[in-house]
Order: structure tokens, then C-alpha cells, then sequence
């Protein structure tokens, strides 16, 4: 087993999920768990400026040049939380050595993880192949990108002939519910550039993602005995389906791709009286963002004026912005990614927008350029999700192979 995989297996057992709803960060306590032990590994590994905000939940950390090279300061960034969508409460690794195409049965949940349903799988025969028991998520996302952080970090230390210029390495609270970077210190964690190591498959240097924006619509209703109703009840869960009707059904997730935006309805709790339905909103353009808000926001107006002013509140509040504009002008990340890949003989994927976003694209406009690096993850956020061992360590050889390219520049 390697170094990165004896890691990722460590990291994946904390439960660090994170919550919705909260407004200070971190949204959980449990994400110190993680923080802490990777405050106390950095320090092993003789990292410097080690540094864990005790409020924020943030941790920093420096490795300094071992060359005279000019070049830039770069950092390398993961989360540490992991999805509210399914538990990581007592996560259960299944792993599955020279892997044969064949399904996985994954612990005694019932639950079989096959190529069939997903055909990623058979692009890994032959390698190590790590899932859940079926009980919870697996966490790759992005304990992955913690790890393969991590092992570089042990790289540099255990091979000082490895010439590098200035590393700064940053892990994150609460991404999952978009507050990740809210609090986080660009000056402390002073890099000239970063990569978020939080994708998809290997091959790939994201630097298109959603603009997006949460939603929240409330509905006040009118309870009347149902026996006298007629022209007085307000029932609030038939005006709440009445709104989201009113947004285009073939604009949702399980109908998009690619670069076509959605709204997605995420919760619905409610009762004649009171209903209340959260969404989120996305879509890589500008223009048609801001048309589907218009459009979302229509909707309430229009419930109004058929139910009575403020029968319906919509509110919208912007979680992030496509960070395309500001990588174009910074360009030389994802090439040298590239380069990356293809000097160490790894195919590279097509381009292709992110249908989601990372930390990167909120630092990205807070001053900080910073696209987004594989990590060889596959199904997030699910019981289903699993990754390769022999992935992340190719991550690590291309994290390696950035910086030696920005340090011979």
C-alpha cells in the first residue's frame, strides 16, 4: 500500500461532514478532527508557518525554496468537509486489488458497485480499486486531494535533490456548502498562484465552472377547516408546486449537460399554512444567470399578484462566479498542467466545464488565480462513489511535475 493511499484511508475514517443553514464557519465542529491531525502531520514533515485557525477551522502552512530560481509562489489547496448528501459517519473502505471487471460487492449493504451501471470502472482493471461498505460516502471528495497534498509534501522532505520554489499548502472547511473560503486568509497563505487538487478523473485542469446562487421561496398559506374552504384557504403547498411550475421542468439537473444551466429544487417542507422550497441556481453564462434570477424572482411576483402581495417571498443570495474570466488571463496554469500530463504520458481529458464549482473560483475573483487539478475521484457525494489508489499516486507525480516545470521556467 502506498504512502498516499495509507493517508487517504486515515483522512476518509474522520467524519468531517459539514451542515447547510449555518452562517459561521466552521459549520461543524468535527472538521477540527482533520484539521488538527494535519496541523501535527505538516509539522512532522518539517512544514513552517504551520498554522490552524482555531476559529475558522483553516489550516496553513509554508515549505520554503531550496533554489535561487525567480519563480512563482504556488499553492496547493483541498477541503477538508465532506457532502451533507449522504453520511461519512464510520466510513468502511471496500478495497479491491487488481481489479478484474467484474462487480464489487460492496461490504453486507446489499449494495454492488458495477461496471454495468457505471463504465468508468473498466478504464481501472488491473488496479486498486477503494468504494464504501454501501453505508456511507467514501469522502474522496476531497480527502483525495488532502492526501495527494499531503504525500507531496513528504516527497519534498524525503528528496532535498527535488529543486522547488516557495509551496504554500491551504485546506478548507465547509466547501460543500459553499462557505469554504469565506474566511480564508490570501494574505497568511501568500502564494503568487494555487490549484484546488478537488476533480474528477485524471487528465483533467478544470477552469470553467457555474455561476450559481442559492434560492429561497417562503409561502405563507391560510388554513380553513376544508368544509368551508371555498375562496378563503390559502393552502401553501399547492401555491409552493404552483411556483415551481412555473420554472422550466426541462431545466433541471437530470435533464442538463455540459454548459446547459438549471434550477434544482434541493428541499420542500411544509403545511397548508407555511411552506418553504430552497433551490440552487446555475449556469456557466453570465447573461442567462442572471435571466434564470429575473425569471426566478418573476415567478414570485406573478404568485402575488394571483394570491395576494406577499403570499410568496423569494430571495437569492450569489455563492460564486464561473472563474473562466480570470484564468484566461492566466493561462500558463492550465497550460503547465497540461504540460504536466503529457510529460508524464498521461492522456489528457477534453475540456470540459465544471457542473459545480470549487474554492478556486471564489479566490480566483478575491485575487488568488486558481483552477482545479484531478484527483481521480468518481461518483461523489453518493454510497457509489470510488476511486483508484494508483490515481492518486499519478496525482502526485503531476502535482510534482507543475512545480518542476514553474521552478525551470
Amino acid at each position: 500500500m502506498t504512502e498516499t493511499t495509507e493517508r487517504f484511508l486515515r483522512y476518509v475514517r474522520i467524519d468531517t461532514q459539514s451542515e447547510e443553514g449555518h452562517e459561521s464557519t466552521p459549520s461543524t465542529e468535527k472538521q477540527f478532527d482533520l484539521a488538527r491531525l494535519l496541523v501535527r502531520e505538516l509539522n512532522e514533515l518539517g512544514a513552517e508557518d504551520v498554522f490552524l485557525d482555531e476559529d475558522l477551522c483553516y489550516v496553513y502552512a509554508k515549505i520554503p525554496a531550496n533554489t535561487s530560481s525567480s519563480c512563482p509562489k504556488l499553492g496547493f489547496i483541498a477541503h477538508m468537509d465532506t457532502s451533507p448528501a449522504v453520511s461519512d459517519e464510520n466510513v468502511s473502505p471496500v478495497i479491491t486489488e487488481n481489479y478484474d471487471g467484474s462487480p464489487i460487492k460492496m461490504g453486507n449493504s446489499g449494495l454492488t458497485l458495477s461496471p454495468d451501471e457505471y463504465p468508468s470502472l473498466l478504464n481501472y482493471k488491473g488496479q486498486t480499486i477503494i468504494c464504501t461498505d454501501g453505508n456511507t460516502l467514501l469522502g474522496g471528495d476531497d480527502k483525495a486531494g488532502i492526501a495527494i497534498i499531503m504525500s507531496f509534501v513528504k516527497y519534498m522532505k524525503d528528496h532535498p535533490e527535488y529543486k522547488h520554489g516557495d509551496i504554500r499548502v491551504g485546506f478548507t472547511p465547509d466547501e460543500e456548502v459553499g462557505m469554504g473560503v469565506s474566511g480564508f486568509d490570501i494574505e497568511r497563505f501568500d502564494a503568487d498562484y494555487a490549484y484546488t487538487v478537488d476533480g474528477g478523473p485524471v487528465g483533467s485542469c478544470d477552469f470553467e465552472c457555474f455561476n450559481a446562487a442559492s434560492g429561497l421561496v417562503t409561502v405563507t398559506g391560510r388554513s380553513i377547516h376544508p368544509g368551508s374552504a371555498k375562496g378563503l384557504m390559502k393552502n401553501a403547498l399547492n401555491i409552493a408546486a404552483e411556483f415551481h411550475s412555473l420554472l422550466p421542468p426541462a431545466e433541471r439537473p437530470e435533464h442538463t449537460e455540459r454548459y446547459e444551466g438549471f434550477f434544482h429544487l434541493n428541499d420542500m417542507s411544509g403545511d397548508v399554512e407555511s411552506a418553504k422550497m430552497s433551490y440552487i441556481i446555475r449556469d456557466h453564462n453570465r447573461e442567462k444567470f442572471e435571466a434564470r434570477k429575473k425569471l426566478f424572482l418573476n415567478a414570485a411576483e406573478y404568485i402575488n399578484s394571483r394570491y395576494g402581495e406577499g403570499t410568496v417571498k423569494a430571495e437569492i443570495r450569489d455563492s460564486y462566479r464561473n472563474m473562466r474570466e480570470i484564468i484566461v488571463e492566466n493561462f500558463h496554469l492550465v497550460e503547465n498542467a497540461r504540460k504536466a500530463y503529457e510529460n508524464l504520458g498521461i492522456a489528457l481529458l477534453p475540456p470540459d466545464p465544471v457542473r459545480g464549482g470549487t474554492d478556486g473560483a471564489t479566490l480566483s475573483y478575491r485575487g488568488l488565480p486558481c483552477p482545479n487539478l484531478s484527483t481521480g475521484g468518481h461518483n461523489m457525494h453518493g454510497r457509489y462513489e470510488f476511486i483508484s489508489a494508483e490515481s492518486m499516486d499519478t496525482m502526485v507525480e503531476v502535482v510534482r511535475e507543475i512545480v518542476r516545470i514553474y521552478t525551470e521556467a
